[in-house]
């Protein structure tokens, strides 16, 4: 295994028991992180200048919160893509229910639109999709039949698109242009008892970072596929991860405490951060 050796320490962000801690968000307007817990309805903020957190209560389990860019956030739920107005009004920008499935992660594409991606509750092989989300609501159904759609990013330049579907045990790479991925291939896949692919973010050299459920830690991966760097975290279910603070040279990692026995693994759940591992690109946020 490559560039394990100077890894940073992880620290503790915010200590709490996220049944399903997911998606750190750098939002740059208002200098916070935004994460989720998706089994427990919850939003959270954390503002690391002041140490001012909130925590937003959803009707509907919820797989990503992003921030917009006239403020607000857009929201990934059971039932669709909703916004939430500064003032907490919300409403639906795009409401497709569908028995048995919610919405999972999701992420901002350079051009400003959301790309949602969801999951059967039960997990079953092809019960998921991506889907590009325009800012005027237009839905593009980009990947259907995934199983579990997880971690997308793109590269500095915006002509990749990195992409994992949890079980397959990959992270795949497509050329991307609008709505269309074309030419899917294969970046890296992840070994047998090593864990699986969850949620990643792309840096500025390029290289790919990926969160390892039931892995213990999170990888970087050079554009050419190569493992470049392992860093072990102090929970197995690591969820996903962002660049953020100042100079977005910290990386803040999500993790999860379901399925984990009561009093093992005291920081499962935790938000935690590597902090001066790396350059972060700067994230857009949702133009709608």
């Amino acid at each position: 295994m490559a560039g394990t050796g100077g890894a940073p320490r992880p620290e503790v962000v915010v200590r709490q028991d996220a049944l399903l801690g997911e998606g750190p968000t750098w939002d740059a307007a208002e200098g916070r992180l935004i994460w989720v817990d998706i089994l427990a309805c919850r939003v959270h903020t954390w503002d690391p200048a002041t140490g001012r957190r909130t925590v937003r209560a959803t009707e509907q389990h919820v797989g990503a919160a992003k921030p917009r860019a006239n403020g607000g956030l857009v929201v990934n739920l059971r039932d669709g893509v909703g916004l939430y107005d500064e003032d907490g009004s919300f409403s639906w920008l795009h409401h497709d229910p569908v028995p048995g499935r919610r919405g999972n992660d999701a992420a901002v594409a350079p051009d400003g639109a959301l790309w949602a991606g969801t999951m059967a509750y039960d997990e079953h092989a092809g019960g998921g999709t991506l889907t590009r989300i325009a800012p005027d609501g237009t839905a593009t159904t980009v990947l259907p039949e995934v199983t579990i759609s997880n971690g997308t990013g793109w590269s500095p330049d915006g002509r990749l698109m990195y992409y994992a579907d949890t079980p397959t045990r990959r992270i795949d790479v497509f050329d991307v242009r609008g709505a269309e991925v074309t030419g899917r291939r294969t970046l890296a896949e992840i070994e047998e008892g090593a864990g699986l692919p969850d949620g990643l973010t792309v840096d500025a050299d390029g290289c790919v970072w990926v969160a390892l459920w039931d892995g213990g830690a999170v990888r970087r991966y050079t554009p050419d596929g190569r493992l470049d760097r392992t860093v072990a975290l102090p929970a197995s279910r690591v969820t996903a991860c962002a660049f953020g603070g100042a100079g977005l040279r910290d990386l803040y990692v999500t993790t999860a405490r379901t399925g984990i026995a009561p009093g093992a693994q005291p920081l499962a759940g935790a938000l935690l951060v590597l902090p001066d591992v790396g350059q972060g690109l700067a994230q857009p946020p949702f133009a709608g």
